[in-house]
């Protein structure tokens, strides 16, 4: 069974750039399968990984809903509709993807998501990882029922606003009471400044008497709370670069600062 790992968040703190180097150091570390699902409406999981994909499930599902793919003779379609789904998945150098796209108009997809939960359950025995970079309502992680989540990362940037939203991702991931094995906040420094002055930040041994007495009250409300802080994950000019001209983050140079960070952020959570 493949032991999958969640990323959610606001838009702005990082979440789809944690799951490519998720995935970099998995591939790296751990070797191959891994799927990757880009879970969020906005999709760019695709970009951060530097490939490019034909088609989302929804529009597959669209086109068949909206009568634009014709049900061929003697096929079910229930199974027509399964393979049509199945086809949305493309293969890339050491990671299979799946992108779910966005939902247009207001069509009831029930049906199609039991399909697709029924998909991902089954893509799921086929790999050993599965990153998914979710949208912060965590709509998609809710049709996964069947299976579980082994660690949900909630990324944030060390303002009290994005924090908040973290708690409130948190809460809403409670209350879906999906089966989520462990929760952590991860926290992404959107600039030069660092929030800690210890360089090997990342782990219960950040001092957070040295970030912002506003910010540190937070933090320490969300590890009450249940939301531990498993990591600060420093700026890194390399991903600003990659970031402007939209180039993909798997081939960083193997001393970019972001690299050693999530490779025991990804440790840590596997052991």
């Amino acid at each position: 069974m493949a032991y999958t790992i969640a990323i959610a968040g606001k838009g702005g703190t990082g979440k789809t750039t944690l799951a490519a180097l998720i995935i970099h150091h998995l591939l790296k570390a751990h070797g191959r399968p891994v799927l990757a699902v880009d879970a969020d409406p906005n999709a760019n999981l695709n970009e951060a990984l530097g490939v490019e994909y034909v088609r989302s499930v929804i529009d597959t599902i669209d086109r068949f809903m909206g009568g634009k793919e014709q049900l061929p003779a003697g096929v079910a379609k229930g199974r027509y509709l399964e393979y049509q789904i199945e086809s949305a998945l493309f293969e890339s150098k050491g990671f299979d993807m799946l992108v779910m796209g966005r939902t247009e108009g207001p069509g009831c997809y029930c049906y199609a998501n039991d399909l697709l939960r029924g998909l991902l359950d089954r893509l799921s025995d086929n790999y050993r990882y599965v990153v998914i970079d979710n949208e912060a309502g965590m709509e998609h992680l809710s049709r996964r029922t069947t299976r579980n989540v082994d660690t949900l990362l909630i990324t944030a940037v060390p303002t009290v606003s994005a924090l908040r939203s973290a708690a409130r991702i948190h809460r809403t991931a409670l209350e879906l009471d999906l089966n989520i094995h462990k929760t952590f906040l991860v926290i992404n420094e959107p600039n030069e400044r660092p929030i800690s002055t210890d360089e090997k930040a990342g782990m219960e041994e950040v001092d957070l008497t040295k970030i912002n007495p506003a910010v540190h009250r937070e933090i320490s409300s969300l590890q009450g709370s249940g939301l531990p802080l498993l990591g600060i994950i420093p700026f890194d000019y390399n991903i600003l670069e990659r970031s402007i001209e939209a180039k993909g983050l798997m081939d960083l140079p193997d001393d970019s600062p972001v690299l050693e960070t999530v490779a025991r952020i990804v440790e840590k959570i596997l052991a």
